[in-house]
């Protein structure tokens, strides 16, 4: 159980962050960076469920669903798995999680208008504000396997591919709020030249 009763400390104040294991990084740590831009594409859900909650509630749903996987996810990059052992079992994302997000997927994507073209971030403003959240969730992908590339640093495989399954769950939902893709921006390559 997390208990936060104060939230200023004053030990952030040298440029330094805890992770969950007591070590101190610096703030701008590939790691730190990691489950910082996990945080901040959870954010970017948070604000996509402003146009989702009425209008889309099975997707809504599904959404919260992810944004308490994705503190799962911080959770897990914020122990690196160093081999020293731990009093507590550390949080880790888990087959389960990347297997329904798949399933959420195939869910969504059956009854897509088939594409024939890419889709240009917009639409309705859920589609736009979803697409958005894809993009920020990309990036945390790509912070992910830069710091996996350390020898030094453990990513967990799961914890990869789940970011990597999000991306393509939220281009699905995107399209999905856009009328399953009928009211998509397509993409016309050269047309303003």
């Amino acid at each position: 159980m997390v208990k936060l009763n104060k939230i200023y400390t004053r030990t952030g104040d040298d440029g330094t962050t805890g992770l969950g294991t007591g070590a101190r990084r610096l703030k701008s740590d590939l790691r730190v960076d990691a489950y910082g831009t996990v945080d901040e594409a959870n954010a970017c859900i948070g604000m996509a469920r402003q146009h989702t909650m009425v209008a889309h509630p099975a997707i809504d749903a599904m959404l919260g669903r992810i944004q308490n996987d994705l503190f799962d996810l911080g959770a897990d990059l914020a122990v690196p798995d160093d081999g020293k052992p731990l009093d507590y079992e550390p949080l880790r994302i888990v087959a389960s999680q990347v297997d329904r997000l798949e399933k959420d997927i195939d869910l969504l994507n059956k009854d897509l208008q088939p594409l024939k073209s890419f889709v240009l971030n917009g639409g309705s403003p859920a589609a736009a504000a979803l697409h958005l959240a894809r993009t920020v969730t990309r990036r945390a992908e790509r912070v992910m396997i830069a710091l996996a590339q350390d020898p030094a640093e453990i990513v967990g495989s799961e914890a990869i591919k789940y970011v990597n399954r999000l991306s393509d769950f939220l281009f699905v939902a995107a399209r999905t709020v856009n009328d399953n893709g009928k009211t998509d921006v397509l993409w016309v390559p050269g047309k303003n030249r």
